[in-house]
């Protein structure tokens, strides 16, 4: 793009700009302006529908783990013992360890809800996910209040960077008490291992968290042990809405 016709621009900032670049940004305002409606409509719908499931356990994992993984029958038990202790189970909606949860509260009778987000490759809404279960998203953001708003827990199987952010935001917000201190339980230690010992030799150990951040998440590799963990929230601490 071309620079020598950059010029004062009639925002805050006093970066030149070219007619060009000026033009684009007031395009934008004018778009998300109206846009901030579309981000409403996500959650009262993501609202009216979620309010309905009752005490839900959120749980995540890698969209690409294939059924004869091993993760992936962790995730389907996982989904099960949930719905066999009443829990509604809630997933991004999409293929992998979601599905498999998702496949093991639909086998099990239970709820089954996906919060599927549109994207233009690799997620789409596996067949798990009950009919009236099921919520499309175009803002993660939207999509993120929803699974932290209603569970009583959150399961985090091994994943990517879509696991990971919802893994350290839970954390952020617990730890600066923007939500209730629900369990987070990690599964699959092999996996976890390596990023825990970094936590615990980088990050506690050099004062960038305190020492009682890291008793925030539970590693565990027995499904039995994760439900039992959510259940003895549940107990002690109500079930009700995290905020």
């Amino acid at each position: 793009m071309s620079t020598d016709n950059r010029q004062p621009t009639p925002f805050d900032a006093s970066k030149e700009m070219t007619p060009e670049e000026m033009m684009a940004w007031q395009q934008m305002r004018v778009k998300e302006t109206w846009q901030v409606f579309r981000v409403m409509s996500e959650f009262v719908e993501g609202y009216e529908r979620m309010g309905q499931c009752g005490p839900s356990v959120s749980v995540f994992g890698s969209a690409r783990t294939p059924p004869d993984h091993p993760y992936y029958e962790m995730g389907v038990t996982v989904g099960r013992k949930l719905s066999e202790r009443g829990y509604a189970v809630i997933t991004g909606g999409g293929p992998g360890i979601m599905q498999a949860a998702n496949q093991g509260a639909q086998e099990a009778g239970g709820v089954s809800i996906g919060l599927n987000i549109v994207l233009p490759h690799e997620q789409s809404a596996n067949p798990y996910v009950d009919a009236t279960g099921l919520l499309n998203f175009d803002f993660f953001f939207a999509r993120k209040v929803m699974f932290v708003k209603y569970a009583q827990g959150f399961v985090v199987l091994p994943g990517g960077f879509g696991t990971m952010d919802e893994l350290f935001e839970s954390l952020t917000l617990i730890q600066t008490h923007k939500t209730a201190r629900f369990p987070v339980v990690l599964m699959g230690t092999e996996y976890w291992s390596g990023l825990l010992d970094w936590i615990d030799g980088t990050l506690k150990a050099g004062g960038f968290i305190s020492p009682e951040d890291t008793d925030l998440f539970t590693l565990t590799d027995d499904p039995d042990e994760a439900v039992a963990i959510i259940d003895r929230y549940s107990e002690q601490s109500g079930i009700l809405p995290n905020f």
